[in-house]
């Protein structure tokens, strides 16, 4: 999808739900795999999915920030600190 660029309200939030729920369901299959990956010897795989997944979600917070939409701010905060303590519990 596309940065929302409509004065609509309503189309931003359906860009923000739609960026929220696809954000969810990465962190979550990351969460969900974190130990195969590093059982299986990944964890540079990982530490790289885990980072892309915080640089997404930055980014989508920071236009949720620019267009006002707190509560989206709030929970992709959310997202990004569950993911930051997840890599640091993968090891070099």
């Amino acid at each position: 999808m596309t940065e929302p660029t409509s004065p609509d309200p309503r189309a931003d939030f359906e860009y923000f739900s739609n960026e929220y729920a696809q954000a969810l369901q990465a962190y979550s299959t990351i969460e969900n795999q974190a130990s195969t990956l590093l059982l299986m010897g990944h964890s540079d795989e990982l530490r790289q999915f885990i980072e892309q997944f915080i640089e997404m979600s930055a980014r989508t917070r920071t236009v949720a920030a620019e267009k006002g939409e707190a509560n989206f701010v709030e929970w992709f905060d959310e997202l990004i600190r569950k993911a930051e303590l997840l890599l640091a519990g993968v090891t070099r």
